[in-house]
């Protein structure tokens, strides 16, 4: 089985740049860059709503905001996990 390629967002944003102008078909930018055209279109797309939150300034605030907060509450995860099972390693009897 093939391995999955990766592509950095700056790759995809040139991608999709260069679909937004439309100077080319998306079967162009495709063999062009070696990608499906499918993935063009949702780059495309991604970037169409992206622009609409550069625009707001709000999201990218909302973003890092979030990130924080996943980060505690994953912390608060393994914090609670270790409390549990140190609680039934406790209460378990020996032997």
């Amino acid at each position: 089985m093939a391995k999955r390629r990766n592509f950095s967002a700056a790759f995809k944003a040139k991608v999709a740049l260069e679909a937004l102008k439309g100077d080319q078909t998306l079967a162009e930018l495709a063999a062009r860059y070696k990608v499906h055209p499918n993935l063009i279109t949702k780059w495309k797309r991604q970037a169409g709503e992206g622009l609409v939150g550069i625009f707001s300034g709000k999201p990218a605030s909302q973003d890092v905001a979030h990130e924080v907060e996943v980060k505690e509450l994953h912390a608060k995860i393994g914090e609670l996990t270790v409390e549990k099972d140190a609680a039934r390693a406790y209460a378990s009897p020996l032997g």
